[in-house]
């Protein structure tokens, strides 16, 4: 069996980009998480220390995506490493980063990056 905990659409406001402007004024950005993490045993027990504690991968990301980066690339590979080292179960990392309306001087909903590791 292969389990997942997903934190879909977290919005976040940070400060990120390559333009002065960007980093000064902010935008919000949009972030997708799939982790592979081995739940089998709290499916049974009900118990949080068999599994992960999705408040907790929140706090990692909120954390990284509060820390100003140029390139979404930088944060998305931030906030990968911090997962893994923080927490051992994850076994897989999925994540997408989306930045709303991005400065490319056209109509653009969303500028992503997307890792898996």
């Amino acid at each position: 069996m292969e389990t997942y905990i997903l934190l879909e659409n977290v919005e976040i406001y940070g400060n990120h980009g390559v333009f002065a402007q960007e980093t000064l004024v902010g935008n919000h950005f949009v972030i997708n998480l799939k982790l592979n993490v081995n739940f089998e045993k709290a499916s049974v027990s009900d118990d949080l220390d068999e599994t992960l504690s999705y408040a907790s991968v929140y706090d990692v990301v909120k954390r990284e995506m509060m820390i100003p980066s140029k390139l979404l690339e930088h944060v998305a590979g931030r906030i990968v490493r911090a997962l893994k080292s923080e927490f051992s179960k994850i076994e897989k990392v999925e994540l997408k980063i989306s930045k709303r309306n991005p400065p490319v001087g056209g109509q653009v909903e969303f500028a992503s990056v997307v890792i898996i590791d």
